[in-house]
Formats: structure tokens, C-alpha cells, sequence
């Protein structure tokens, strides 16, 4: 049975808000399809365009790129992001919105990231959306 994640407003492209559920977060990875796209597969390896919301559990968002109104642009599945992002992105198909719960040591560990606002042994949610991939 899958863990009681956080529910998150709006459709793909549009910044989400996220409501926490009562209970503690989940001790493992979850990836939950809010909308499910219909491009190609995220391969291991692609570059990767993204919009995201990121937000500690029960925390404060530490970054989005929808404020900024810029998406960004990656390598996936190769170590150059936070393990919950190769692990949960690779495989989805180009288009879908995803909420990722990314325990910690997927994330940032319990160092953390105090100049982000993470803390050491957060537990990191993201929505994604994800725009493109070469």
C-alpha cells in the first residue's frame, strides 16, 4: 500500500500548492502521476526540461522554477542530481505532472542544504513537469 501523500493543486504548467496529510512522510521513494504525459520516455543519460516546485515536508517551498517563469535543463540518471530525481524521473514520458516525496537519503542526506532552507534530514516533495527531452 502506498504511503498517504500530499495532494497538489493545479495542472501541468501551472505553479501547485501542496496540503500535507497528517502522519509522517514516507521512508522510501514515492512518485505519484498527477497527469500522465503522452511524449517520450526520460531515458537515462537525456537531458531534461523541467518545471518544479520544491517544498520539505511539511516545510517551507525552497525553489520553483514557475516564479521564475524559466524551466531548467538537465542531465537524468547519470548522479548529476539528488538521487530521488534520477530514480523517480527516468521512465515517465515527456509531458506528465509528477509529485515526488524524496526521503533523505535520496535527497540532501543529513547535511542538508541550510542556505536552501533544508534541513538536515528532510524529507524533499516535488511536483514536476516535465516539458522535454534529448
Amino acid at each position: 500500500m502506498s504511503a498517504t501523500l500530499p495532494q497538489a493543486t493545479g495542472t501541468f504548467g501551472q505553479k501547485p500548492t501542496l496540503t500535507f496529510p497528517e502522519g509522517d512522510a514516507p521512508a522510501e521513494l514515492e512518485v505519484l502521476v498527477l497527469e500522465p504525459g503522452t511524449g517520450q520516455l526520460v531515458e537515462a543519460g537525456d537531458e531534461i526540461e523541467v518545471h518544479y516546485l520544491g517544498q520539505s515536508w511539511n516545510g517551507n517551498v525552497f525553489d520553483n522554477s514557475y516564479d521564475r517563469g524559466s524551466s531548467i535543463s538537465f542531465p537524468i540518471g547519470v548522479g548529476a542530481v539528488i538521487g530521488g530525481w534520477d530514480d523517480g524521473l527516468v521512465g515517465q514520458p515527456v509531458g506528465s505532472r509528477l509529485l515526488l516525496s524524496i526521503p533523505p537519503h535520496l535527497g540532501y542526506g543529513d547535511r542538508g542544504v541550510p542556505q536552501a532552507g533544508i534541513r538536515g534530514g528532510d524529507t524533499l516533495v516535488f511536483v514536476v513537469d516535465i516539458v522535454s527531452t534529448h
